[in-house]
């Protein structure tokens, strides 16, 4: 017989996160599978989804989130748990969300001792080496974070009053992102395409040359190194932070000296804060409802959860990336599921009081133990 759970949708909590987990669609799928879809009412409000929606697509509409988290055996959300959400937790849930464990140790002591499943998005890992359900909402974060850099760099939003693409006679804005991965490569896609100066810096010479044929030398590539990275953070009007490391806390690799070399009113964007931040002086997550602060006289963009600003895109290019692994999930007992797929076995995280993450494990400081599946 077919195994038949619950699959639970709570609204999310974290300040200004409009995204849901699952959309109407993938709550049809769920339920046409024979599993029970159950839905906090107004979680889907903020993506532009009703809860009638819900309803036609086969969930069931719940008044709060207890009711959500104590009938759920899966729990799918968008944001790792928030504190008032940890008594939730029991032994034997299994909890699919971005976790971000490495920068949230707290988080991390509350799911073990609860003996909860965590399988974090941002560590489900393809042979490849990609990580599918990061991509989405990379691609995301990674345009908008141009977009916003732009903004800021207005001058009463306390920037240098430069625009990004300059005009004739007058020189563009210098961009530098320091990561040419997903969120580097979609940064530089509209940085270039408002006609601003980019310059890529990576650690990989096979991603510098692929860089360098994607754009036909329309951006500059740098090795990573400090002494290029100073050098770009010196003439940066705009400098966004787009390095990861799966499972780890964001390596700081722009220094607060660089920070202080900086010209005055530019701007950084630090995509990795969810991560710990890959800039030295970013030392706190902002939210978009206070997203900046100043200092050393550079302006710092540090929300934590970017594509919350346009959730309607964000939570469907997410549900694409997602639903096919929730479906695993719901199928399949975790230990099935992860044997079957190791792309899922990658994004355990927490099982039954263990570490299962190496990266994890060590930015924590707690022993690892391989999943035991």
């Amino acid at each position: 017989m077919a195994r038949k759970v619950t699959v639970g949708v709570p609204r999310e909590v974290k300040d200004s996160e409009f995204r849901v987990a699952l959309t109407p669609a993938g709550a049809h799928v769920l339920a046409e599978a024979g599993h029970r879809v159950v839905v906090q009412a107004g979680a889907g409000e903020g993506s532009g989804f009703s809860d009638e929606a819900y309803r036609r697509a086969g969930a069931v509409i719940v008044a709060d989130a207890a009711d959500v988290w104590s009938q759920a055996d899966l729990v799918v959300k968008v944001k790792e748990p928030v504190e008032q959400e940890y008594r939730y937790f029991r032994e034997g849930m299994t909890i699919f969300a971005y976790l971000h464990l490495a920068a949230a140790p707290r988080l991390a002591k509350a799911m073990l001792e609860s003996g909860v499943t965590g399988v974090a998005y941002e560590t489900v890992q393809l042979p490849s080496g990609a990580l599918p359900l990061l991509a989405p909402m990379s691609e995301v974060a990674g345009r908008m974070s141009v977009q916003v850099g732009a903004q800021f760099l207005e001058s009463f939003c306390g920037g240098r009053g430069v625009l990004l693409g300059g005009v004739p006679g007058v020189p563009p804005a210098d961009v530098v992102i320091v990561g040419g991965g997903v969120v580097g490569l979609n940064a530089a896609k509209i940085a270039v395409g408002m006609g601003a100066s980019v310059t890529v810096i990576d650690k990989s010479a096979e991603r510098l040359r692929y860089l360098d044929d994607v754009f036909g030398g329309r951006v500059t590539t740098l090795m990573s190194n400090p002494h290029h990275i100073a050098a770009a953070a010196r003439r940066a009007d705009l400098l966004i932070g787009a390095v990861l490391v799966p499972g780890a806390r964001a390596p700081r690799l722009v220094t607060e000296a660089m920070v202080r070399s900086m010209k005055k009113g530019a701007v950084i964007v630090d995509v990795a804060v969810d991560q710990g931040g890959s800039v030295e002086t970013v030392d706190r997550a902002t939210t978009h409802r206070d997203p900046v602060y100043v200092k050393h006289g550079v302006v710092h963009y540090a929300v934590a959860n970017i594509p919350g600003a346009v959730p309607r895109t964000s939570t469907l290019a997410l549900t694409n990336a997602t639903l096919p692994y929730v479906l695993e999930l719901a199928d399949k007992e975790i230990a099935d599921a992860a044997r079957d797929n190791p792309a899922l076995r990658s994004g355990v995280n927490v099982h039954r009081g263990m570490i299962c993450h190496p990266a994890v494990a060590e930015a924590v400081g707690l022993p690892y133990a391989p999943p035991p599946f």
